[in-house]
């Protein structure tokens, strides 16, 4: 885009959610079948289900439906998903490869929709901005203390690529008029409440604005049961553009609630 030549184009980590629904209950008995982990070990990724702290570099994850809510832009792929699996690598090869050998075991017997993308280094954080909202932000927990997790795909609408990188900065910083006084809180601001309780982790499309069909952003989130009514008031205070004027160039996709569980047969458990 013009204008964002002063922006970091390094790619730090590539990421995918496979997501997935059987065709009845025989393609169901198929699925649960299907050699998902050993795959995921001939590719040496482990399980984020038992770490806490900072993810592990090659990493896998299972997630089972809880329930989900249609947004702006139709994704039934997404919408009507029962698990999804989330691949991550600092490489491309593990997340490309497990994504195209899954894709092989799984759609004879299942609809599947593959959302990807990859983690850049930050562009507008500062030094104060990286105290303030990283340093301090709650990492991964393992799976029993962090049962709950959310996929928000999203992509911005085309006026906001039309503005350059220095005035989509100031939608993340609270606003203030000539007297001095905040007019509204800006994304950070609205979001601040989840910063010691929601784990968060965002992949970018490769390029930006994304191509037909995919997402600018894919954003899954973390929690406890107890604090699920945070998450809530957080999405709540985003979407609100009085508070937040950048929503109104937001255009989301599905809010996938799913529930982190250990293995790949506890998708299929009753």
């Amino acid at each position: 885009m013009v204008g964002d030549e002063f922006l970091a184009t390094e790619v730090l980590r590539h990421g995918a959610y496979v997501c997935g629904r059987a065709k009845g209950s025989a393609g169901a008995a198929e699925v649960a079948r299907a050699p998902i982990e050993d795959l995921a070990g001939r590719l040496g990724l482990c399980n984020e289900f038992d770490f806490g702290g900072p993810p592990p570099l090659e990493a896998i994850g299972f997630l089972r439906r809880r329930s989900a809510i249609p947004r702006d832009v139709p994704d039934d792929g997404l919408l009507t998903a029962d698990w999804a699996i989330h691949v991550g690598s600092q490489s491309s090869d593990p997340v490309m490869t497990f994504c195209v050998q899954a894709r092989r075991y799984l759609e004879p017997h299942a609809e599947v929709r593959v959302l990807s993308g990859v983690v850049r280094p930050r562009n507008y954080t500062g030094a104060a901005m990286d105290k303030w909202a990283y340093a301090r932000a709650v990492v991964q927990q393992p799976g029993a203390a962090m049962t709950n997790a959310f996929l928000l795909p999203m992509s911005k609408t085309a006026d906001w690529w039309r503005k350059d990188w220095m005035e989509r900065h100031t939608y993340f910083l609270p606003r203030y008029d000539e007297r001095g006084r905040m007019v509204a809180e800006g994304h950070a601001l609205a979001a601040a409440e989840g910063i010691p309780c929601i784990y968060r982790r965002t992949y970018r499309a490769l390029e930006q604005p994304a191509a037909e069909g995919s997402y600018d952003f894919l954003t899954y989130f973390e929690c406890a049961d107890a604090d699920i009514p945070v998450f809530e008031r957080i999405c709540a205070n985003l979407r609100d553009v009085a508070r937040n004027p950048e929503w109104k160039y937001v255009a989301e996709g599905p809010t996938w609630h799913g529930r982190r569980v250990p293995a790949w047969r506890d998708l299929f458990a009753p």
